[in-house]
């Protein structure tokens, strides 16, 4: 079945679309996908535009001439501001990202007493979902301000932009969860964690202690009694932002290679937006291949190669017919995506003989998507 045509031109220019995500396999051109449709919204369709990627990799930051990105958008130069746009790029800081959520949401002194903390130090820079949740957070702040007219997003690998969208609700088992309950208990009755002597607790505590380690479990608790009061302005903003992400003002755009395992990642995504009502906006195929001369078959080529007595164009023809065979294998592997997807509609790219350096080699990316 052939998927509908999808217009990105059309969707980068409406002004209701605020925000796009993009998401797929590692290895994709996610990333430069993300940067291109950023250049083409700003130059083309004249909107303020800021990408914003959570993969650490630096691609994003080379493309687009920049010597390296961080936490606060910046400006990219070279951008054609002839229709008013502008573009500017960031790259998530999950640390900073959080430091800056504790300080705009407590004292200075209870601040000071987080950051001291080893279980927040370990938790804002490492932890598994902290990337995630922060991600979450800095989108809600980017579209917070009113200050851009789109905001593009370039997601991890797909399995780990699950987490992306899993955030908040994980968030909420954690604040919800029997063990938090427990060590919120000591802290909130202003006692410390070992001096609550209650048989249960004290047999409770003994075996955490003993699992943990008795530092690690006060470190534990003075983290947990620390953010208490910053609890529900977390939940709150990752449940906003949720609902941002699920409202039409947000188009999910999923990109994969013509690769099994890229395009079965895909669906899989595909699958889960369904399933949370969430805008899938279309999927790209980045790097197809493509003949001018695609009337003559694979078949036919290898036939006349081997009628012919010139070795030289001999040769010419079983390249085209081996180039023909991996045009048809691509057409067959997007198609298990379309098949189960027919109303998702759908863009490709052709392979570029070289790869993406620079913000010329993006605008070539944007045109070739708006097809």
């Amino acid at each position: 079945m052939v998927a509908e045509h999808l217009d990105v031109d059309r969707l980068l220019a409406d002004p209701a679309i605020r925000i796009v995500v993009c998401c797929g396999a590692g290895g994709v051109g996610k990333t430069t996908t993300a940067a291109a449709l950023g250049v083409r919204a700003a130059e083309v369709h004249g909107r303020r535009t800021v990408v914003l990627t959570i993969d650490p990799a630096r691609r994003l930051a080379q493309s687009m001439g920049l010597s390296e990105l961080d936490n606060t958008p910046r400006q990219v130069k070279g951008i054609d501001g002839e229709h008013g746009g502008e573009l500017h790029a960031m790259m998530l800081d999950m640390k900073r990202t959080f430091d800056e959520v504790v300080q705009q949401h407590t004292t200075p002194q209870r601040a000071a007493e987080i950051f001291a903390n080893p279980f927040y130090q370990a938790m804002s820079s490492t932890f598994a979902g902290t990337q995630e949740y922060m991600a979450m957070e800095k989108l809600g702040q980017l579209r917070s301000t009113d200050e851009w007219d789109l905001i593009v997003v370039d997601t991890p690998p797909s399995r780990s932009a699950l987490d992306f969208l899993d955030a908040p609700a994980r968030l909420s088992r954690f604040l919800d969860g029997r063990m938090l309950r427990l060590l919120l208990a000591p802290a909130r009755s202003g006692k410390s964690m070992f001096s609550l002597v209650t048989a249960s607790f004290g047999l409770f505590s003994r075996t955490v202690q003993k699992i943990l380690g008795a530092q690690l479990l006060t470190d534990l608790s003075g983290f947990v009694a620390a953010l208490d009061s910053m609890f529900g302005g977390f939940r709150q903003r990752a449940d906003e932002t949720y609902r941002i992400l699920q409202d039409p003002q947000t188009a999910f755009l999923l990109v994969a290679a013509p690769e099994r395992d890229a395009v079965r990642e895909a669906a899989y995504f595909a699958e889960r937006l369904v399933a949370e009502r969430m805008p899938l906006g279309g999927l790209v195929l980045n790097r197809m291949h493509k003949s001018d001369i695609s009337v003559l078959a694979s078949s036919r080529s290898l036939e006349a190669a081997d009628a012919l007595g010139n070795e030289m164009t001999a040769d010419a023809l079983r390249i085209h017919a081996a180039l023909m065979r991996q045009i048809e294998r691509e057409v067959r592997v997007a198609a298990t995506f379309t098949d189960a997807f027919p109303d998702v509609p759908a863009a490709s790219i052709t392979a570029q003989p070289a790869d993406v350096h620079d913000v010329d080699g993006l605008r070539t990316i944007g045109a070739l998507l708006a097809g």
